[in-house]
């Protein structure tokens, strides 16, 4: 699947299992809440958002593996970099990084690095925004320097955003877990399929085998169509006052 449609799926994921899993202490320690007489279970409507977002970059992910990847575009030569890195450890694309222990793996050692390290926290959060905002097409046409800055200057102001909200990050492991898994899901649901139980090789396509084609004309104009309302819809529907 392309960058946008995992991303999307993986902002879908957050805003219909977050609500449900909000009693977890997981999710609740250090949260902060704001005053708006709307709550959704124990999270407030910044931090549904934020995590939204931030879910939505954690789809990106498992495509670290592939420096011609969008996520691999994001911050320039600082993701390139990663990326190549990366897809030598996984053994190339759609190898280690789109499995479940991938997933379970940055989701726990993000949870740890957010109770332990603030500043990693922090890096970990304004490096997910990036990615999601450079999924849903955040940048100039063509120009990938000027891209570059556009996301760094619209990233800054998201992350100053949820800072003066009092957004608590307590959740940012599960977010990252979910993002991962969500994404193998989706490649699962192509034709290549996915190692999800890596180091077994065998790859994985769904049983009912929908065997959707990377960027081709479903992809684009009708499912892309499709999770856009989806997003809309889960919205309004988790915060609206009850």
């Amino acid at each position: 699947m392309m960058g946008h449609t995992h991303a999307m799926t993986g902002a879908i994921a957050w805003l219909g299992l977050a609500p449900p899993l909000a009693a977890l202490p997981l999710l609740t320690e250090s949260s902060r809440f704001i005053e708006t007489g709307i709550m959704v279970g124990a999270l407030g409507p910044a931090e549904l958002i934020a995590g939204a977002i931030i879910c939505a970059g954690a789809a990106m992910l498992p495509d670290l593996d592939h420096p011609s990847a969008t996520i691999a575009q994001t911050f320039g030569p600082v993701t390139w970099l990663l990326s190549k890195g990366v897809s030598w450890l996984a053994g190339g694309h759609r190898g280690a990084t789109h499995s479940l222990a991938f997933a379970v793996a940055l989701g726990l050692g993000t949870h740890w690095l957010a109770n332990t390290y603030p500043i990693g926290r922090d890096i970990m959060v304004v490096l997910l925004i990036g990615l999601a905002l450079r999924a849903i097409g955040v940048g100039i046409p063509g120009n990938k320097l000027g891209s570059a800055m556009v996301n760094i200057g619209m990233t800054a102001g998201l992350y100053a955003v949820f800072l003066s909200l009092g957004v608590g990050y307590a959740w940012l492991g599960l977010a990252v877990g979910v993002g991962c898994l969500i994404h193998v899901v989706g490649d699962c649901m192509t034709e290549r399929g996915c190692p999800v139980l890596w180091p077994l090789g065998v790859k994985f396509v769904l049983p009912w085998k929908i065997g959707i084609k990377t960027g081709k004309k479903f992809e684009q104009k009708i499912l892309a169509p499709l999770l856009s309302v989806a997003i809309i819809g889960l919205l309004f529907w988790r915060l609206a006052p009850v």
